[in-house]
């Protein structure tokens, strides 16, 4: 960040920035139950995005519950902070192998049969 041109001049910090700082401080007040339940709750907004914009054909609710339940920790907390400063490409390629790991794919694969044996 570059320091200030004129004396008494702000420095200022982006919402993103800002919004990824308070959402850590936030967690890390929280117990360890707390913070995967809100870390999830945001890495779905962020997946929610990314299947509509990629994955369009697919149900929405069964396919972030797969990516969700196949994500690693650490992709959960990527995600989390995506969904604070908005979809990167970083977020499509955590989402993107999640989507080809085989037991995602057995639980899209068994979602659909349930949707369909649903509407049958």
């Amino acid at each position: 960040m570059p320091a200030p041109k004129r004396k008494g001049e702000m420095m200022r910090i982006s919402l993103g920035n800002c919004g990824v700082i308070c959402a850590f401080a936030i967690l890390s007040a929280c117990t360890p139950q707390t913070q995967d339940q809100i870390a999830r709750s945001a890495a779905k907004s962020a997946i929610n995005r990314v299947v509509i914009e990629r994955y369009p054909s697919l149900p929405l609710e069964p396919a972030i519950n797969c990516i969700i339940d196949n994500a690693t920790s650490q992709q959960i907390y990527a995600l989390a902070a995506d969904s604070v400063t908005g979809p990167t490409t970083s977020t499509g390629e955590i989402v993107a192998g999640i989507v080809q790991k085989p037991e995602t794919v057995r639980c899209l694969a068994g979602s659909a049969v349930e949707i369909l044996g649903a509407r049958a």
